[in-house]
Order: C-alpha cells, then structure tokens, then sequence
C-alpha cells in the first residue's frame, strides 16, 4: 500500500514541476455545476450550492483562516454539450479552481475530457457512472459519493439473493442508465439471476406505461429501474396503479433513491423499497447535527446524499489547498490524498488511485407510514455495505492510474 501511494505521488509531482506556495489570483473559486430546474434538481440542484456555502463556511473557521474563497454556480440543464461549454468558460476564463457536484454522467464525462487537457479540480458527487473512475479516470477527477456499481451492489444483490433472480430493466437512455443496468445485471448473474431484457425511455419522461407493460410482458420476478430522481418517482407512481409490486406481479426495485424522491412520493407509495445509499440524515449525533443546519438554510429540506457530497467534497478540498498553501491543482490533486477525509458525512473513507472515494455504503428500506415518527423519518437500516466491498474492486480496474501506482 505504502509503495502505491509513493509511486501515486511520484506521478502526481511529474506533473506538478515547481508550483508556487500561493493562491492565483488570490482567490479560491470553486464552482457548481448542476441541475438548478429539472429531474435532479431536488437531490442537487440550489441545495448543493448551500452544501458547497457551509464547506466554505466551516473551513474558513478552521484550517481556511484568512483565505479569500468564492463559490459560483450555474444551471446546466441536464445538458453535455452546456456542461462542456460552461466548464471550458470557467477553467479558461473564470479562473474557477474546481468544480463540484457535476450531476449527469454524460457532462460528468464531458468535464473529465476537459480537465485531463486543462487542470483543474473535479469533485463529483452527482454523476453515477463507473467510467468516470475506470477507462476515463483522471488524476484530478475524484468520484466521491455513489456510483452505478454501489447502487446495483445493494438492491440488486439483496433481492437475487432473496431468491428474485429473473429482471428485466427500464433505464434511462443515456450514460447513467446504461451503467447502471449493466452493473446491475453483472450483480444478478453473479448470485445465479438471469437478465430478460430491458427497455430504455427518455430523460424526464412523463409517462412510464409502455416501458412497464413491456417490462410486464417478460414475466420477470423483477422489474429494476436503472433510472434517477423525477424519472424514478415517475416510474414507481406509474407501478403503483398498474398494481405492480404487490403479491401477485413482478417486484418493482429501484436500484437508485434519494431522499428527495421519497419525500416527493410520500410513503404511502415509497413504502417498503430496497436500497442502498451513502448518507442518510439520521445516522448518528454527527449526521443529524450537519443536516440540521443544511435543514436551516434550504427552505427545511433535509440533505440528499448528494447534497452531503458536495458538502465533504469541497470541504476536504479547501483543506488540502490549505495544507498545500497553493491552489495549483497538481499539487491539490496529490494532498487530497495525503490527508485523511474527516468531517460528519463520510465514514471510513479513502481516496484509491483511480479517483474514487471509497466509504461505507448503507442498505435501506422504506418505512410504512405507521413506522414513521414525523417529517423526514423514513428509512430502516438493513445493513452496512463496507467501503472495501461497496465499490467495484481495484483489481477489475480499468483506470491506468491504478497500473502506474502499482509499479
């Protein structure tokens, strides 16, 4: 492990050359790009802008005194090619040090393109997409909450080996959908499910009939949602009236929630649904003390596990731009991973060589409204899903990264 992390830097610090021990600019910016209006807005979207706030807030009390450090953001609509032309505005002309949240795996992608030919810092707690950490991995792209191989390692290996073995998948199509649904179905072969098919639908669609009577017609013991946000409550209010779900008809398992989708279902429909997660706000005294403040200044929502990402994200970055006395990010990228990740949203966390933060992951389930003490009460933990099993195993990596730390 020792020579891993030597051979990590080595690597980092040919990069690097003589950075100076300052601030460019004598600012450090940091920058959200997300989902300000659509499908995603409510699990990043203006929270993950107060999650970045309270970061900066609780650094410059602590290590960040005396920095100058400004956030800005912006709304890129669920779009790659605005995500791409927004992230080139800042790095090129905003001077803006890093980004943050990136939600959709297509921009995510996009920016990953972008920093590898421009510098520059990535924290993704967003984008769900395994490339980001595999064949696209960057030395200064870090994937810090969830990605598709943590969400199906939950859902889909808790009901296969429940005895659901047979699916068939209605994903989203573009790049998140696309892998989650094969991490997904990687994960039902292994404990001896069998994959019948799968349908894809559009972004933001409104209307699931067809894709679940399609779903229907194979006859599996499990329809799985390969799908995020308004997509999945969509799909799974669209289950519920055609009676999906109940005693007599397939399982309707959504292999990605947040907190947001449950609180806009309500548990009368959310109601006993399987899943796995990073962050949920009443962990422990730590969890509900953070989300208690986000809760204050976020218009009393309660923080997604996104929204924690960001959160945790920027502020392990802030404190390593302190410890570095510089923001150069190639000197940034190699103390992110020098320095422990502490604060109330992560557990048991480490950054591996491919980029990605490996922490626990947690399965849950629903509570029946009787089971529910009041507002915002809605999870039973299952179990802990821990940090060296949650992610997909540096030995099946694709990254070259993980190649060079090795030698």
């Amino acid at each position: 492990m020792l020579r891993t992390k030597q051979s990590l830097a080595a690597i980092l610090l040919a990069f690097a050359g003589a950075a100076q021990a300052q601030i460019s600019d004598g600012v450090v910016k940091i920058g959200v790009l997300t989902d300000m209006s659509g499908p995603y807005s409510g699990m990043g979207g203006p929270g993950s802008v107060v999650a970045a706030r309270m970061a900066i807030d609780d650094c410059l009390k602590a290590e960040c005194k005396g920095l100058k450090i400004e956030v800005i953001y912006t709304d890129h609509q669920n779009k790659a090619d605005i995500v791409a032309s927004k992230a080139r505005e800042w790095l090129d002309s905003d001077h803006v040090d890093a980004m943050a949240d990136l939600t959709n795996s297509a921009g995510a992608l996009a920016v990953q393109k972008m920093i590898k030919e421009k510098g520059g810092i990535a924290l993704y707690s967003g984008p769900a997409t395994t490339r980001l950490t595999n064949e696209d991995c960057a030395v200064n792209g870090f994937h810090w909450m969830f990605d598709t191989y943590s969400a199906a390692s939950g859902t889909a290996a808790a009901l296969t080996r429940k005895g659901s073995k047979s699916w068939y998948f209605v994903s989203v199509d573009y790049a998140f959908g696309a892998s989650l649904e094969k991490d997904a179905s990687e994960v039902v072969k292994s404990y001896g499910g069998t994959v019948l098919g799968s349908v894809r639908h559009p972004l933001n669609a409104n209307d699931f009939s067809s894709f679940l009577l399609q779903a229907q017609a194979a006859k599996p013991q499990v329809i799985g949602l390969a799908n995020g946000a308004q997509d999945t409550v969509n799909a799974i209010k669209a289950a519920r009236e055609f009676g999906l779900g109940g005693k007599n008809g397939p399982q309707v398992a959504a292999l990605l929630v947040f907190l947001s989708d449950v609180r806009s279902m309500g548990l009368d429909v959310a109601q006993g649904l399987i899943f796995s997660e990073g962050f949920y706000w009443d962990m422990d005294e730590q969890t509900r003390a953070f989300s208690s403040r986000f809760e204050k200044l976020h218009k009393g929502n309660k923080p997604t596990m996104v929204q924690a990402g960001v959160y945790s994200s920027v502020l392990h970055y802030l404190k390593s731009v302190a410890a570095a006395k510089t923001d150069d990010w190639k000197v940034v990228a190699q103390k992110m991973r020098e320095l422990p990740i502490q604060d109330a949203v992560m557990r048991n966390a480490t950054i591996r060589p491919d980029g990605r933060v490996a922490h626990d992951m947690y399965l849950f389930q629903v509570k029946k409204p009787s089971e529910s003490k009041g507002g915002w009460d809605y999870y039973n933990t299952l179990a802990t899903i821990p940090a060296q099993i949650a992610f997909k195993p540096l030995a099946e990596s694709t990254c070259p990264l993980v190649k060079q730390a090795a030698k």
